[in-house]
């Protein structure tokens, strides 16, 4: 059973080692405010989260106070946007409102980010799909607190490269759209394939449309906490090295358990699934390229460092799933590059590289994150990078996922400061081989073979 004695036993890991509650992620349906009238879906929308959301923040201090354990964020995911505006958006510009509606509610409520602004195209593209990705730049640079996802390729499907090439396209727009805060509009956004319907981590958080009217999603991230752990094996085989990270991983993930219950059980939600993902911070001590480190390798990047990655996202989902029954969304290791100073730390001094970064993805929870480039790289080369990531998510039968920035009149070797934690980046440079007339051919790439397990 949960008690507050284990909350006693990680009370070192809080104040010594950055361990946190990431965020309360409350999901909520929207589908009972499906409308043809564009006026009363932004009624029946606000309503509805208003009505279920008016406590969270409240709720979560409550915790804070009660159990002296951090939570950093406290957000919404909702239902699929291009779902809940498909009879009542006839362009853009309708989806942009809706937008703005949310933008509004996520102030009201005092949250941090409402996560949702999504469409699922894995395999073709609605109108109200196409209308709302090409109201992503315009919707992202008129609000604050708006997060948006496109789900394009799923092992199932395949690839929709046709919203793959349109993406690479709307990506470079909305970097002009937001070039006064250098592209910020863009980590904002993240294309996945495979996305999971209850992943309460910003900015690819969506309320799943199999998932109940509401629920409780809590993300834990404790890399500094799973680092101070290693060192005290330093040296060590294998075997010792991975039953201290599956043994940290199953502490923090209790940690996660007990916020939930309680969350759950004062807002009188029901409780939807732990993730456990090492989500580092731009705060020393709270990286996963340090834990990289202390496993043995000079950077992060240098040879061995994707078999070191592995090793340790599995060590902690089996942790993680000894600890909580229902461990879901992304759940293992997050390797962003801004908002990792030690990972930051490796691209500057050349161990870390774009196409080094993709191959530690094949074993990662995500994909490439928070990835700063050149402003002026064509829309092709962007649609190209995502392509690659969901190729590598579709045949590994994993979530992959693109987090990607072109920041507007800076170039290779200088950086961009997007603030708290979103960090820092170096601008990465990016093959600049031409990759147009694969990105032009249009259509979808099949789902591999082993998907057909009906």
């Amino acid at each position: 059973m949960l008690n507050i004695n284990e909350v006693i036993e990680t009370n070192r890991m809080i104040h010594e080692m950055n361990l946190d509650v990431r965020t309360i992620t409350m999901g909520i349906s929207l589908l009972d405010c499906i409308s043809t009238d564009l006026n009363e879906v932004c009624s029946k929308i606000h309503n509805k989260i208003v009505s279920k959301a008016k406590n969270l923040v409240k709720t979560g201090k409550e915790i804070e106070t009660e159990f002296g354990i951090p939570i950093v964020n406290k957000r919404i995911s909702i239902t699929p946007i291009a779902l809940i505006g498909g009879a009542c958006c006839k362009g853009p510009e309708d989806f942009v409102r809706i937008a703005r509606e949310l933008d509004a509610i996520a102030i009201e409520v005092g949250v941090n980010f409402i996560g949702g602004y999504s469409a699922l195209v894995s395999k073709g593209m609605t109108p109200a799909d196409e209308y709302l990705i090409r109201s992503i730049p315009e919707a992202l640079s008129v609000t604050e607190r708006v997060c948006s996802s496109i789900n394009v390729g799923s092992t199932k499907t395949g690839i929709n490269m046709d919203a793959v090439k349109l993406i690479g396209e709307m990506i470079v727009e909305t970097a002009e759209k937001t070039k006064d805060r250098d592209g910020l509009g863009n980590a904002k956004f993240v294309v996945f394939t495979n996305a999971p319907d209850d992943n309460p981590f910003m900015a690819g958080a969506f309320h799943g449309v199999t998932e109940a009217d509401c629920i409780i999603n809590v993300g834990v991230s404790g890399p500094g906490v799973v680092k101070r752990a290693i060192e005290q094996v330093r040296g060590e085989n294998f075997e010792v090295l991975c039953e201290t990270i599956k043994k940290t991983a199953f502490k923090v993930t209790r940690v996660g358990q007990l916020v939930a219950k309680a969350a759950s059980e004062k807002l009188g939600v029901p409780f939807g699934i732990i993730d456990l993902s090492l989500a580092p911070t731009p705060a020393v001590g709270d990286s996963v390229g340090e834990i990289l480190e202390e496993i043995g390798l000079e950077y992060a990047g240098a040879p061995g460092t994707t078999a070191a990655l592995a090793l340790l996202n599995d060590q902690v989902k089996k942790g993680g799933v000894m600890a909580s029954s229902y461990v879901g969304g992304l759940s293992g290791a997050f390797i962003p590059v801004s908002e990792d100073q030690r990972m930051i730390d490796a691209v500057e001094a050349g161990a870390l590289t774009l196409e080094k970064l993709e191959a530690m993805t094949c074993v990662c929870s995500v994909g490439l994150d928070m990835i700063a480039i050149p402003g002026d790289t064509p829309a092709s080369t962007i649609s190209g990078i995502i392509a690659d990531e969901m190729a590598l998510g579709m045949v590994n039968q994993k979530t992959t996922a693109v987090r990607i920035i072109p920041v507007i009149g800076k170039g290779v070797g200088e950086t961009v400061e997007f603030g708290g934690l979103l960090g820092h980046a170096p601008i990465m440079p990016v093959n600049s081989f031409d990759c147009s007339a694969f990105i032009n051919r249009g259509g979808r790439i099949p789902a591999p073979i082993h998907s057909f397990k009906n």
